[in-house]
Parts: structure tokens; C-alpha cells; sequence
């Protein structure tokens, strides 16, 4: 077959339904061969970051890798910012964009660039195709990388006339790989565990990817051990609502280190080091604490903080064989998920304080919601409110790369359409993915976008006026905008929420949206 046709094959049994993309001239050949290929769904973004957050949130959802293709040099920097995010997350991406035509690069057409060097430094691998019958095999690596811990996005440049080559190219077979097995070990880690007074658990995002929260769920309870979850965690990865769940480290290494004191034996598991935020002296790692990491990517262990036994392994896989080691060494500890009180509220005009308004949309959401998290100081006060205990029911990412969180509520919706999506959205983060809101309405995604509108850049101000006093401070104020002109503008309806009551009725309401739905939230 064909360069062309052999890439669709390749795309088909990798599982591929989706292509998130922007098009240009080098990817005509692509569409042209789409507009035969019934079995593709093209997704169009407007603009190339929010393709690449569709594909992201996508492939979470899905548990699969998702394809994108970008435009040249311009449209691959617009999708750097999404594949940042994507490297952070440890989302399995694979990253295409038209190379212009071999035959006059050396004339420094316009739109050519060095797109391998471009990329490199936001993905696990950026490489070029040299020749038609490499294009099926480079593919091939691209989707075998981007799912090898630690997973990530992974870029390929096609140059257009490839693609247009009038000759045979072979498709190599798709080479199944099995999931990691348990980690060697796991007797002696047992051993430390089961002996610890009073130990405690990071439950990192790892968890989360490799579906293993019951199983760490019922290691916890066998030690009656804490748990924390990592510093801006992307995921569920223990459910909030359990009692021995203790909320989430906040990225500082002093406030990680106050957390842990007391705990004499600590279990890391899947946990990218503890990524600090902002910098405080001194280690994570309180002084003659035990500790015990477990992650499926070896460069984790001992990464930061010394430890007395690292494990490499599938981390389900260890955490069920963890689980039975120790249930021979402690006696397990019941656990039930509390009651949670509903007062009767009194109802607080807009615009609202936000520790108001983060409690309304965390009474206001349907059961079986997924929350996406782009809002920076809101996402702070919502997320201990949360009673999320069902697994993929938290969506986040620690990329820092603004402008997330439209595009990837709409690829979570696309990939779950049997669960209500609501995005909690910062104004200023919105204001970096707006373009997504097209393709939210121009594919009917019913995603309940919420735009937190303080009008302002708050995290930086407070964290001015905690390092360098009150200001004023240039650059930081957004105004009072009116988002709903915004959403209107792309065709989206739109609500402006008046009090408290009306924003936890909104979110409930999420399960029976047909369309998108944009709600301007005032905050003081």
C-alpha cells in the first residue's frame, strides 16, 4: 500500500478513531485520505494548543494513546504548550506535523523549521521520517514509547511529499506488549511495612493511571496507614471520602516534611519525586523517616529523597501482591466512608467568596461527575471539599501550561459520554483556551464549563503580598470581563449565576445538558 494508506493502517490498529488536529498545507494529504476513511473522526480545534488538550484529556478517559496532527513549525509551537502538559501528566500522546516538501527545504521554503528541534524538548522522543517505507515503522515506535512508563507525548515530522510517494510500503504487524508484572522485592517491603508504629502513604498519580486505587485502598486499610495524596495531584488515586484518607500534600518541601512528621515508615508509590512549587530549605523527607517507593519508571526511585528499598513494577500488579505479603504480617482495619452533614445554607449574593462558591459547586455535583481542574488559587479551597471516590472522577494536570482545561473537558466528554463533565475554570486560565469552546460547539459536547471570574491573576497577587508585601503590582489585573459575550460569540449558551443556590443547582444539572453549557461565576 501507499505512504498514506499504510499510516491509516497503522493509526487502525493502535486503536486510533480520533485525530485531533488543525490542518495546513502539509497535512492535505491526510485529510484528502480521511474524506475515504469513514472509520476516522476528525476533530477540528481552531486553534493547535486546544487540539492537543482534547487529545489529553482523551486519552486519559480512554486509557489509550491518542494522535494528534499539527501544522509546520508555527502550529507545532502552538501545541508545545499542550505537549508540556502532556510530559508532565505522563498523558501517552503521539504528535505529528507536516515537514514542508524535501525537495526545496534546502531553500528555506516559508512555514519549514527544524521541528524535531522544536519538539524536543516537550516530548520523549521527536524524530523526522527519511524515507516512505520508515514511515510504518517510525509510527510503530511512536505508539510504543508514548505508552512505555513514563508515558508522554512522542512527535513525528512527516514531510508532505512522503506522503504523496507513488510507492509499495510495508505495514509491520502491531508487536502487543504485556503490562508489567510485580515488583521483585515486595517480601521486604512487606516486612518494613507491617512492622512500621505509624505509617503513611503518598498516593501518587501513578496509581491512578494504572487503575489501582482499590488495591491501594486495601493495603492502606490492612496497615491502618495515612494517606496522603501527592502535591497537585493530575487524578484520583485514593478515594477523598475515606477515612483514612488525609487530603493532599501542598508543594512546598516543609509543608510535605510537617505532614509526615510522626510517620515512621512511609510508602511513595507512583509518585514524581514531590514537585515543589515554590522553594523552602530543607528536604521533603522528615529525618529518620523510613522509606519505601514503589514506581513502574525506575529513574523515580531514590530520585529526590533517599530510600530504603525502591521497587520497580507494574504498580497494580505489585499493590495485589503487596497486599496479600502484608495481610499475613497486620491485621486489617475496617474502614467506612463517612456521613457527610448537609446544613441548610443561607444563600450569599454574587459576586461570591470563593470559599462559598467552591463549596456550592462541590455540593452541586451529580455522583458520577468528572471535575476538570483548571482554576489555580479556587482549585486550592474546591479540591478538600470534594467527595470524589470513584476512580477517573478528577481531572487535572501539574504541566503549568495555561489554557488546558476547555480542551481537555471536551476530549474527557467525547471519551466518557456516560458521565457528566463539569471544568472548573480560572478566568485567566479560560482566557489561554477559548478557541476550545468552538469545537465544544461545533461537535455538541455537553461539558458544563464554569469560569471562575475574580478578574484577576489572584495567586500571584497573594503570593506578592505574602513575599514582598501589599501592592498594587502591574500586570496582575484581568477586569471585569462577560463571559458570556464569550461563549455566545462561539455559540454556546451561557448563564450568569446570581447566588450560591443557583451555582449547586447549575452543577447538578450537569447529567442533563444536551449542549455545552458556559457559567459566569462572579467572585469577590
Amino acid at each position: 500500500m501507499n505512504p498514506m494508506d499504510a499510516m491509516l493502517e497503522v493509526l487502525r490498529s493502535e486503536g486510533v478513531e480520533k485525530i485531533f488536529g488543525n490542518p495546513g498545507t502539509t497535512e492535505l494529504p491526510l485529510i484528502d485520505a480521511l474524506a475515504k476513511a469513514a472509520d476516522f473522526e476528525y476533530v477540528l480545534a481552531v486553534q493547535e494548543h486546544s487540539a492537543v488538550a482534547m487529545a489529553d484529556g482523551y486519552a486519559r478517559a480512554t486509557r489509550r494513546t491518542a494522535f494528534v496532527s499539527l501544522h509546520v513549525a508555527a502550529g507545532l509551537a502552538n501545541g508545545l504548550i499542550g505537549m508540556l502538559n502532556a510530559k508532565r501528566s505522563r498523558t501517552p500522546l503521539v504528535v505529528t506535523a507536516g515537514q514542508q516538501d524535501r525537495r526545496h527545504l534546502i531553500e528555506d521554503p516559508m512555514l519549514a523549521g527544524d521541528l524535531v528541534g522544536l519538539a524536543a524538548a516537550a516530548a520523549k522522543s521527536a524524530t523526522e521520517v527519511r524515507h516512505a517505507h520508515d514511515l510504518p515503522v517510525v509510527l510503530r515506535r511512536a505508539f510504543a514509547l508514548a505508552a512505555q512508563p513514563p508515558a508522554g507525548p512522542v512527535f513525528v515530522s512527516i514531510p508532505m511529499d512522503l506522503l504523496a510517494e507513488d510507492v509499495d510500503v510495508p505495514v509491520p504487524a502491531r508487536s502487543p506488549l504485556a503490562p508489567l508484572g510485580p515488583a521483585t522485592g515486595l517480601d521486604q517491603a512487606a516486612w518494613i511495612l507491617a512492622g512500621a508504629r505509624n505509617p503513611a502513604i503518598v498516593a501518587g498519580d501513578g496509581v491512578g493511571r494504572d487503575d489501582a486505587v482499590t488495591q491501594l485502598v486495601n493495603l492502606a486499610e490492612r496497615l491502618g496507614a495515612t494517606v496522603f495524596h501527592q502535591p497537585m495531584h493530575d487524578r484520583v488515586n485514593f478515594p477523598f471520602t475515606h477515612p483514612l484518607h488525609a487530603g493532599m500534600l501542598a508543594p512546598r518541601n516543609v509543608a510535605v516534611r510537617e505532614a509526615l512528621t510522626g510517620h515512621d515508615v512511609v510508602l511513595v508509590v507512583g509518585c514524581h519525586a514531590f514537585s515543589p512549587h515554590h522553594y523552602t530549605p530543607g528536604p521533603a523527607i522528615p529525618g529518620n523517616t523510613r522509606v519505601v517507593q514503589l514506581d513502574d519508571d525506575p529513574a523515580e526511585l531514590g530520585r529526590n529523597f533517599a530510600v530504603e528499598l525502591g521497587l520497580t513494577g507494574g504498580i497494580r500488579a505489585s499493590l495485589t501482591e503487596l497486599v496479600s505479603q502484608v495481610g499475613r504480617r497486620a491485621h486489617p482495619v475496617g474502614a467506612t466512608n463517612p456521613a457527610v452533614d448537609d446544613p441548610v445554607r443561607a444563600t450569599t449574593r454574587a459576586p461570591l467568596p470563593s470559599p462559598v462558591a467552591a463549596k456550592a459547586v462541590a455540593d452541586g455535583l451529580p455522583a458520577d461527575a468528572v471535575v476538570v481542574d483548571e482554576a489555580i488559587t479556587f482549585g486550592i479551597e474546591l479540591r478538600p471539599l470534594l467527595r470524589l471516590s470513584r476512580p477517573n472522577s478528577f481531572v487535572h494536570t501539574v504541566g503549568g501550561g495555561l489554557g488546558w482545561g476547555v480542551g481537555a473537558a471536551i476530549g474527557t466528554r467525547m471519551a466518557r459520554p456516560d458521565r457528566p463533565v463539569v471544568a472548573v475554570l480560572g478566568d485567566g486560565c479560560a482566557l489561554f483556551g477559548l478557541q476550545g469552546l468552538w469545537s465544544a460547539a461545533r461537535y455538541h459536547v455537553p461539558v458544563l464549563f464554569c469560569v471562575m471570574n475574580n478578574g484577576e491573576y489572584r495567586t500571584l497577587k497573594d503570593t506578592l503580598a505574602e513575599s514582598y508585601g501589599p501592592g498594587p503590582h502591574p500586570g496582575l489585573d484581568l477586569g471585569r470581563m462577560d463571559w458570556s459575550k464569550a461563549a455566545l460569540f462561539f455559540g454556546i449558551a451561557t448563564r450568569r449565576v446570581e447566588n450560591d443556590a443557583e451555582l449547586r443547582e447549575v452543577v447538578a444539572s450537569a447529567g442533563s445538558l444536551v449542549e455545552p453549557l458556559l457559567v459566569d461565576v462572579p467572585l469577590l
